[in-house]
């Protein structure tokens, strides 16, 4: 039985890293994480991932580590994967309780699992025989409650993982089905004891051992007294025999073994199948996490259009910067734009004027978007990307050995090492660290050699000369953006179309700082 709710056709992996390698070993979520992606850590600081996975979990680690993979590895789904996981996702919004209800049911199995699962791996056939027994009873209350819900709920999802799921547990998961499993579940706790078959060997010693079906009931008391004897013969052992003891259950644990291992299997493939649906419902129940916490503030939330990886540009409107509205827990300014078919996004302007927020918002969409997750904004849309990159201005190394202009070389040559076509690369400040002509110089170089190999790039810089080779150079596949600023030096944090300015409007900066630290003075 497959989940099917993140992937058509197959089951989604938690620990299945990009290039289809398994490290089930690691289970600490940062091992994890730098297992993902060789740029995983630096999409985690700038993107502040940290916090969307925060609001997503709400303190459930395992919902933290299934979005955390969800997200980073979602850069490799396809369009019909996002669109397939945007109607299951629909469906959830739409009954978040019922959703929520499977999810602790498959947590509350789990911790059954936990109770009882070193009792599988154990030597002794009648040790794993009792532990699978004690799993498969309560896998079975599971099965027939999930086999409820999908009677119960089939008319409340028209998604087609959520319809493959229920038609599934109504089909395989009847009455008489689990009635039978029941029955043979008692019928192996041997409370009339177990009977065996077997045939002498070399030496006279046992071989083929097997375990046979009972008598479906034993004779009433007018069978036994008019009934034949025995065909068979029988002894007791004295309940001082120890010896005789051992030996009784070395052949009773031969007996069993073949139904232990059976059983045993059994029990695992039915946990594997709980196991899966609570990971691919973590997923879900994160974005029902973070969907309710962004309704509570009044931010709106939407399903992204992704296009095919080969289209440039974002129409995008009233879009925010998620992370920064869960820390405020507040309405945040959104922007709008419109950069279809533009494959390069120059965004000038006043010094904290919002750049960098809506920088870092656009990224945080392009994730989100390709995991198949809603987008924090009123529509967006945008070609899908094989890689996301960021190229951040960083502090000074610590160790000294470095500059930061070297530090910002060496990043970028990394980089370089790792770019596919039509990978998105996002630069904040970057090569700022020396003047602002040999700085101007070094952008232009990289940001054209990244437009000819099919790049797509959003830059944010102070570097004015940089900015205005581009705007004055009339590349029609560019947009400019500008942070708006008021006369009175007022920072709106919404950005519009315009080319770039000669200033920064660091004075403003200088003022505010400064000239009001001295006002204040005694």
């Amino acid at each position: 039985m497959k989940v099917l709710l993140l992937h058509r056709k197959r089951d989604f992996d938690l620990y299945q890293l990009p290039d289809h390698r398994y490290r089930r070993q690691q289970t600490d979520r940062n091992a994890v994480l730098l297992a993902l992606l060789w740029n995983g850590p630096s999409l985690v600081q700038d993107r502040e991932l940290d916090t969307l996975l925060r609001a997503m979990a709400i303190g459930d680690e395992f919902v933290w580590a299934v979005a955390q993979q969800a997200i980073l590895n979602g850069l490799h789904n396809d369009q019909d994967t996002i669109l397939y996981r945007q109607a299951v996702l629909s469906d959830c919004l739409k009954n978040p309780a019922i959703v929520r209800d499977l999810y602790e049911l498959m947590t509350a199995i789990g911790e059954e699992v936990r109770r009882h699962w070193w009792n599988t791996s154990s030597a002794y056939p009648s040790s794993v025989l009792y532990s699978s027994v004690e799993l498969m009873e309560a896998s079975l209350e599971v099965l027939r409650k999930l086999r409820t819900v999908a009677e119960e709920s089939t008319g409340e999802f028209q998604s087609e993982g959520f319809k493959s799921l229920f038609a599934l547990a109504k089909a395989e998961l009847n009455e008489g089905y689990l009635d039978e499993i029941k029955n043979c579940l008692q019928e192996l706790r041997f409370r009339r004891g177990a009977l065996l078959s077997a045939e002498l060997g070399e030496n006279n010693e046992g071989r083929h051992y097997r375990l046979r079906k009972a008598r479906s009931k034993e004779p009433n008391w007018l069978e036994r007294l008019l009934g034949k004897g025995p065909v068979s013969y029988t002894f007791r052992l004295d309940p001082r025999d120890e010896a005789g003891g051992r030996i009784l259950s070395d052949i009773r644990g031969r007996g069993i073994a073949r139904s232990a291992r059976a059983l045993a299997q059994s029990a695992d493939h039915v946990l594997g199948f709980f196991k899966a649906l609570r990971t691919e419902l973590a997923f879900y129940v994160g974005c029902l996490n973070l969907a309710q916490q962004l309704s509570s503030i009044g931010m709106p939330t939407c399903l992204p259009t992704p296009k095919e990886t080969r289209e440039r540009g974002y129409q995008l409107q009233g879009l925010y910067d998620v992370c920064l509205a869960l820390t405020m827990k507040q309405r945040v300014v959104a922007n709008s734009a419109n950069a279809e078919g533009k494959h390069l996004v120059i965004i000038t302007g006043a010094n904290q004027g919002g750049k960098s927020t809506f920088l870092r918002s656009v990224g945080l969409a392009q994730l989100m978007m390709q995991c198949g997750m809603f987008v924090s904004a009123e529509s967006f849309s945008a070609g899908l990307t094989p890689a996301l990159f960021t190229h951040y201005k960083r502090e000074e190394d610590a160790t000294m050995k470095s500059g930061k202009f070297d530090e910002e070389l060496a990043r970028m040559s990394d980089i370089v090492e790792h770019l596919v076509p039509d990978s998105l690369l996002l630069f904040n400040e970057s090569f700022a660290a020396t003047n602002d002509r040999e700085g101007s110089e070094i952008a232009t170089q990289i940001v054209r050699a990244l437009l000819e190999k099919r790049m797509k790039v959003l830059y944010v810089t102070h570097l004015y000369e940089f900015a205005r080779g581009f705007f004055e150079g009339g590349d029609k596949d560019a947009l400019f953006l500008r942070a708006e600023r008021k006369p009175d030096g007022t920072r709106t944090f919404r950005l519009m179309e315009a080319g770039p300015l000669e200033t920064s409007y660091g004075v403003d900066l200088y003022r505010e700082v400064f000239c009001h630290s001295e006002a204040i003075k005694p």
